[in-house]
């Protein structure tokens, strides 16, 4: 499930410059028309984590994913800004949901192993999104309009849904801790370690949001590469992610995960800062390529600290991170938009880099010096 939550969306991504171009949009624009991915997600996921303690994660995540499936289509039938702000709202919902029911799902999993395994369902999530874009960047050059391939990905969803969800585990529907949730709404503003673990996770989600959303449109507009090409920017960012999240239940487990996340974001803000100074199309590829490896850990490690601190139900904790991130996360497509039309893209992708900086110090205040699930 993580595999093709992850592909659904990448094979978007390498798009979002045609888009752009067909609905003649300004970099603010789309910033703005970006917005609407993160509203309808945020919207969900502040109820999703006292719908998945009332119903249990497989229930949710398969009537998430049949959502997701369906709602794919409509981004490429979006005609104007509002029309694509909608099509993302709605999205944006399903998918998000969808992330907390299958974290959830994890969380499970994790627990009857005994271990870490949170950075391996991750891994699954960075290889589909590695795969989806480089399927989005081959749809485009064998002319496959945005319509068609979402259609046909939705589809894809739509098959693998009962095989995905088959195996999954019962156990997590809890009337209990339903009850306990006043008005079933994950809010974290009053429990300090779960806003400081979704300050952390703000930072590293939007590291990932801007790579999938203006990535492609860098090298595109600003280093001047075909979209085909544009598009395997962010599969890079995604295969390095992928590849430091195989490695991530090992790494946790040794040295800890304040170590592992900090040390990688200190690689990505130095590596990053480089490549958008070279200004050229390799390192711009490596420079998003150590990116996803910098910010690879970060997402699981907070799931798996936030799911284990006790008074709440996992999903609850998990929907919490996930909406104290994702507020700060609506601002980001409209920010980034607007220092570029301001001043240019690159200058704003500088931003990314010092958000590394923010992982850098959020793990060293907020997470343990060794991970080890409940």
């Amino acid at each position: 499930m993580f595999t093709l939550h992850a592909l659904v969306f990448a094979t978007w991504t390498p798009y979002i410059p045609l888009v752009k171009a067909k609905l003649a949009l300004s970099d603010g624009q789309l910033g703005i028309a970006l917005l609407g991915g993160p509203v309808g997600a945020l919207l969900a996921i502040l109820c999703t984590g006292a719908l998945v303690s009332w119903l249990g994660s497989r229930k949710v995540m398969v009537i998430t994913a049949i959502g997701y499936g369906l709602s794919a289509g409509l981004l490429g039938l979006a005609d104007s800004l509002a029309g694509l702000f909608v099509a993302l709202a709605v999205w944006g919902a399903f998918q998000g949901s969808l992330d907390v029911a299958m974290n959830a799902q994890a969380v499970l999993v994790e627990r009857a192993y005994g271990r870490s395994v949170m950075s391996s369902f991750h891994a699954c999530w960075s290889l589909g999104a590695a795969a989806g874009g480089a399927i989005g960047g081959l749809a485009i050059a064998f002319g496959l309009s945005l319509t068609t391939q979402m259609l046909l990905v939705g589809a894809v969803v739509l098959v693998f849904v009962p095989a995905t969800t088959r195996l999954a585990l019962d156990g997590d529907r809890s009337a209990k801790h339903e009850r306990k949730e006043k008005g079933g709404v994950s809010f974290p503003l009053k429990d300090r370690k779960l806003l400081a673990l979704g300050a952390l996770m703000l930072a590293a989600v939007l590291c990932e949001g801007a790579a999938a959303e203006w990535s492609a449109l860098y090298l595109k507009e600003n280093l001047g590469t075909s979209p085909a090409f544009a598009g395997f920017a962010f599969s890079a960012f995604a295969l390095s992610m992928f590849l430091g999240r195989a490695m991530g239940d090992r790494w946790v487990s040794r040295f800890g995960g304040r170590a592992v996340v900090g040390t990688l974001a200190s690689v990505a803000v130095v590596v990053f800062t480089a490549a958008l100074l070279i200004g050229h199309p390799w390192a711009a590829l490596l420079g998003f390529a150590t990116l996803g490896l910098g910010v690879a850990c970060a997402v699981p490690v907070v799931f798996s600290s936030a799911a284990a601190l006790p008074g709440r139900h996992a999903a609850q904790a998990i929907a919490a991170v996930s909406a104290a991130a994702w507020p700060g996360f609506l601002l980001g497509p409209p920010m980034i938009g607007g220092l570029a039309q301001a001043f240019t893209l690159p200058v704003a992708l500088f931003v990314l880099p010092l958000l590394c900086v923010g992982v850098v110090v959020g793990a060293r205040f907020t997470l343990r010096g060794k991970e080890t699930p409940a």
